[in-house]
């Protein structure tokens, strides 16, 4: 019985980057998203709306379930990369580390970490799905108060291209979500909807300027 419990749990935090990463206002990814960083050169998207670190925390039958994330978006609100740092406790106690990136990556070299640019560690995909693939590795003390101590983290996956696409995140904020109380559904609510807006006036902003270009080039 505690087998098949296990069995379960295991499955379920398997998927868990879907599920966690479905609150964002935009919760598929593009075929090639992380393409829109340098491939040559690990930084985030430029200009990309984020929501920073936050926790949220559920209850799943007789476990509380804490997920400290962070989710980076394309301008054109793609989700690049889904970061969350999973707790399980109660009858199950298990902690991940679990990574999604857009799909048609290469499976082999998995997704890469490194904390300050220090030395890389291997994070091996569990799922692909059609929208994203997702990497995962148990998540340790260690892991954690390096993540604390660190500046920034960058998360490198191989594309179909063969290509690198390295995202750095800031972790500025990160001690004080994985300490800190969850976020209340109301504020993260409205944390999305400021979210939501701000890409709307910068799709806005690009069609106007696209507009006024064509303008400008007819006029010649």
């Amino acid at each position: 019985m505690m087998f098949k419990s296990e069995k379960k749990m295991r499955a379920a935090l398997s998927v868990l980057a879907v599920v966690f990463g479905a609150s964002a206002p935009v919760s598929s990814f593009a075929q090639d998203a992380a393409a829109q960083a340098p491939a040559d050169a690990p930084a985030q998207a430029a200009g990309a709306p984020k929501l920073g670190w936050y926790k949220t925390c559920s209850k799943q039958e007789d476990n509380d379930i804490c997920v400290v994330q962070n989710l980076i978006l394309a301008n054109g609100g793609q989700l690049v990369t889904a970061v969350g740092l999973i707790s399980v406790s109660g009858k199950i106690n298990r902690k991940l580390l679990q990574v999604s990136v857009p799909t048609a990556r290469l499976v082999p070299p998995g997704v890469i970490m490194q904390i300050d640019g220090g030395k890389g560690q291997k994070l091996d995909y569990a799922v692909c799905l059609p929208d994203k693939c997702t990497a995962e590795i148990p998540l340790t003390d260690a892991m954690i108060a390096s993540l604390k101590k660190g500046s920034d983290v960058i998360f490198t996956s191989i594309n179909f291209r063969r290509a690198p696409n390295p995202i750095k995140i800031s972790l500025e904020g990160f001690t004080g979500a994985y300490d800190g109380e969850p976020v209340s559904e109301s504020k993260l609510a409205e944390s999305q909807r400021s979210l939501q807006e701000g890409m709307q006036k910068k799709a806005e902003e690009a069609r106007k300027k696209l507009e006024d270009a064509q303008k400008a080039a007819k006029a010649q």
